[in-house]
């Protein structure tokens, strides 16, 4: 197992450097090495790590912690704080309104604890250092970022919606394959795509999951019936002696990818259906049914 770097000399402090030092350390080097700015291949590695680190040597209580049991109290999975860097950035919310959308930005820390981006005002700021003022790149505005919903097969499909944003229309086109919190890009802003869900259909990724009843014959048996799909009903062969929880997979019936030309799956979940009441006549045969069976060693 790989030995953790300390915390400490990640930021290049030590453990009586003040609160005010700490922060002027991860400042330092948040803006060095953030991805948007830094293109080199472990500048985002050095991103989290930082990040992480200032996480935890910023939170008194934490701080306390690490220096009792060093860095593996942090890990993921794994001691009281397990779940990462970001973990410091799931608190409070700020939320509005803008044209038809409704934005929401985070801000806030573990239990209450409000977590100050390392002397950055807000957890936009740091993007405005990288552009603004005297920096080479020019001026650059922060980007709001908002949330549009739509229905489920308007994500798999793709659709076009008309909207009036700050009294201006404008057409947002939204790709076939877009997913539950995707993020595009319009303009000057984002918008987070949110999606209804299916009565019917269940999706993981770009697969599509259904369940489908059958009866007890139809499984013993074997039959050909019918499945929904996003595309309409398709015709599916039932295989003789199929189980109760099988899983019949529909190649290339999932859905599209946002880049690319690849399709997901639609995989149906085959569920046996027991009659709760049977006439005299099925009661018979299915008591033949079994004494029959029991002349063998097993029917399967």
């Amino acid at each position: 197992m790989a030995t953790q770097k300390d915390f400490y000399e990640i930021l290049g402090v030590s453990k009586i450097s003040s609160a005010d030092e700490i922060k002027r350390a991860y400042r330092k080097l948040a803006l060095q090495y953030h991805p948007d700015r830094n293109k080199s291949k472990d500048a985002e590695g050095k991103f989290k790590e930082v990040t992480k680190a200032y996480e935890v040597l910023s939170d008194p209580q934490k701080k306390q912690t690490y220096d009792q049991y060093g860095p593996q109290a942090f890990e993921q999975a794994g001691g009281p704080f397990g779940g990462g860097a970001q973990s410091g950035f799931a608190g409070g919310q700020q939320t509005g309104h803008y044209g038809p959308f409704t934005y929401t930005y985070t801000t806030g820390g573990n239990e209450g604890a409000n977590f100050d981006f390392g002397g950055f005002s807000d957890p936009f700021e740091i993007f405005e250092q990288f552009f603004g003022g005297g920096s080479p790149f020019g001026a650059r505005q922060r980007r709001s970022v908002y949330s549009i919903e739509i229905d489920f097969m308007e994500a798999v499909s793709g659709v076009t919606k008309q909207v009036n944003v700050d009294g201006k229309k404008q057409t947002i086109k939204i790709p076939a394959g877009v997913d539950n919190g995707s993020r595009i890009r319009f303009g000057d802003y984002d918008v987070i795509v949110q999606v209804q869900s299916h009565s019917l259909f269940k999706r993981e990724g770009y697969d599509i999951i259904i369940d489908k009843e059958i009866s007890f014959s139809q499984a013993a048996l074997g039959d050909e019936i019918y499945v929904d799909t996003i595309d309409g009903e398709v015709k599916l062969r039932i295989p003789q002696g199929t189980q109760p929880g099988a899983i019949i997979r529909l190649r290339g019936k999932g859905v599209p990818q946002v880049r690319g030309s690849g399709r997901g799956d639609e995989y149906v979940r085959i569920k046996v259906v027991v009659p709760k009441n049977l006439t005299g006549r099925q009661k018979e045969l299915l008591k033949q049914f079994e004494l029959s069976g029991k002349s063998r060693k097993s029917w399967f």
